[in-house]
């Protein structure tokens, strides 16, 4: 992808998200002339702390808004788009529903609208979907192929998300291919309530971490700089016929249980005297999860450059970084 991505005009949809972060570092990086749609300006997302937000032109709006989506792309003249945004968290969509069908069917489908009004315009479009978006199977890992069967609210969004990019591929020709990966973690994600941010924080304050579920639940890690470079090389091969209209599974063919996640931690952070709080409270959540990524390694060349060994101590190392500039605002402003 060497040079590719100079002056290239991407828009970024969630760049204050977790993986939006990421991924608009990476462009940032590669020259490209980086657009990015905020919705709420939030001075502790890594977007805004970082300052990269300087170095991107933000379009102001929401995925539900159609006109600011239309606008961006229009005045903007997008040639790229990674759509991230989304409301991703579980527990939130479980709680109250319809916000998260807005922006993560309402959004997408604008979004796919917007392109298509603009099809001589972006040339193509990755748009990120979910493990999720399979729902709950007795036979795993799964394969591109399998039906998307989500049941609980944000798993039918992302079922949703996937059925309207095909589609609009389908039906209008636009250039769209479909991410789903595994869980993703690393620096910067800062919802507390996800299993490794809020881990580490618990370890980093002293305290016993909180398990919702029994500890048993499986699922992919996907450390997030191997999903930022599986969007790029999906964005890349996006015109070629095998991959255009598709959708690729990425995780590491390796999944752990939570338990094993937060002992890999106490390692890491020399807190095994901290065992955690097991509620056993969990609901309408999928047991068990497991991709099968060959499709992405023969078509695309892709596999995990990072082992969950080597992503966790980089995401703690971010994190110790991250409290310690935290304790130091807090010391400033007294």
């Amino acid at each position: 992808m060497k040079d590719f991505w100079i002056n290239k005009n991407v828009f970024v949809t969630g760049a204050t998200g977790f993986l939006g972060y990421w991924l608009t570092k990476a462009l940032v990086q590669e020259k490209a002339n980086v657009v990015t749609l905020v919705r709420d300006h939030d001075p502790q997302s890594a977007l805004f702390r970082s300052k990269l937000h300087r170095k991107t032109r933000v379009v102001q709006g929401a995925l539900e808004d159609y006109a600011s989506l239309e606008r961006a792309i229009n005045e903007h003249e997008i040639d790229t788009v990674f759509h991230l945004g989304a409301q991703t968290i579980v527990g939130t969509a479980l709680r109250n529903p319809l916000p998260t069908f807005e922006s993560n069917i309402r959004g997408t489908y604008n979004l796919l609208e917007a392109c298509r009004q603009h099809k001589g315009l972006v040339k193509r479009i990755v748009v990120a979907s979910s493990d999720k978006a399979y729902g709950s199977s007795t036979v795993l890992p799964y394969t591109e192929e399998m039906p998307l069967r989500g049941q609980h609210p944000y798993d039918v969004s992302k079922s949703c998300t996937d059925l309207l990019s095909y589609t609009y591929y389908q039906t209008y020709g636009l250039p769209v291919v479909v991410a789903r990966c595994g869980n993703l973690f690393g620096g910067g994600d800062l919802n507390w309530s996800r299993l490794i941010p809020g881990t580490i924080k618990n370890f980093h304050l002293k305290t016993a971490p909180v398990i919702r579920s029994d500890g048993t639940y499986t699922r992919d890690y996907l450390y997030v700089e191997d999903a930022v470079y599986a969007y790029l090389m999906l964005a890349f091969n996006a015109h070629k016929e095998n991959i255009c209209g598709q959708a690729f599974n990425f995780g590491p063919n390796s999944p752990y249980s939570v338990l094993d996640i937060v002992i890999a931690l106490q390692r890491l952070m020399n807190c095994s005297d901290l065992p955690p709080k097991i509620l056993n409270e969990a609901r309408e959540e999928i047991r068990d999860q497991s991709l099968d990524s060959q499709k992405a390694k023969q078509a695309l060349g892709w596999q995990p450059l990072f082992n969950l060994e080597d992503g966790l101590q980089r995401t703690v190392q971010w994190y110790g970084n991250y409290f310690q500039e935290s304790l130091a605002e807090e010391f400033c402003s007294i």
